[in-house]
């Protein structure tokens, strides 16, 4: 399909989601929300692809909602920017984490606002050395959204997420690792064989059990240490009756390459 505000492309079992509005720093409007939500859907549903790279064109990764698509008149009643939460933002943000396969992240240049909270919803983030993360919503007066106040805490602790969120000062990729918001950050010139390489490795292996892994981590943020032993329980015994275990211990067994399906 041709798309306006995005570049699609599968390969190797990967997919391959770029923002296209490079003039715009790839902020998202309505037809970029459509068609973002449209093929990552449709990668939920595609048992062929295995692992999901999202990336930029351009010299930003994304500076989040493109303000000229919700323009506010001064004399008219206050929008109800919690519409475009409800309908867009959230259903991505959740798209992103219910995946049941690796999402990578790919950031070059800058991260801000909902573009930083995209980012940080991915499993894997790999940032070029010039990228940075800014939590701009304080600069306008708003509350960071896309999941933000949820992954921010749990990802640096309290106090520097509530730094974050109320100075809205830019960090770079370096620190972004060091506070731990991120995985790794490599020269730019390396950024996208590096996330390739990731994404193509995930591709290869036990992917239904790696879902498995998401669903653990994302739901020990809530659970107490009885609830989530229960869950590692329930999640070891479906992982125990997929083919990919038993191709393991096969190939283990066999000293050999184990060739996993996914299932």
């Amino acid at each position: 399909m041709d798309y306006q505000t995005i570049i699609v492309e599968e390969k190797n079992a990967v997919g391959y989601l770029t923002f296209n509005r490079p003039k715009q720093l790839n902020s998202f409007n309505e037809t970029m929300h459509q068609e973002v939500s449209q093929v990552m859907n449709a990668w939920h549903k595609n048992e062929a692809i295995r692992s999901v790279v999202i990336s930029a064109e351009g010299r930003g990764f994304c500076a989040g909602q493109d303000l000229n698509d919700r323009v506010v008149d001064p004399n008219a009643d206050a929008p109800d920017l919690g519409v475009s939460i409800e309908k867009y933002y959230n259903p991505l943000i959740k798209l992103i984490t219910e995946m049941p396969k690796p999402v990578i992240c790919a950031v070059n240049g800058v991260a801000a606002g909902a573009g930083a909270n995209i980012a940080l919803a991915c499993d894997i983030v790999i940032a070029a050395q010039s990228a940075s993360f800014i939590q701009a919503f304080c600069r306008l007066g708003l509350v960071p959204d896309s999941g933000g106040t949820w992954f921010l805490p749990r990802l640096v602790g309290r106090a520097q997420a509530m730094g974050l969120a109320l100075l809205g000062d830019k960090i770079s990729a370096e620190r972004a690792v060091q506070l731990g918001m991120i995985w790794q950050v490599v020269n730019d010139e390396q950024l996208k064989a590096e996330a390739e390489k990731v994404a193509e490795h995930l591709a290869k292996q036990p992917t239904y059990g790696l879902s498995l892994i998401k669903k653990a981590i994302n739901a020990s943020a809530h659970n107490t240490l009885d609830e989530q032993l229960l869950l590692e329980r329930d999640l070891q015994r479906l992982a125990g009756r997929s083919s990919d275990y038993k191709e393991g211990v096969q190939a283990f067994m066999q000293k050999r390459s184990p060739e996993y399906k996914g299932c």
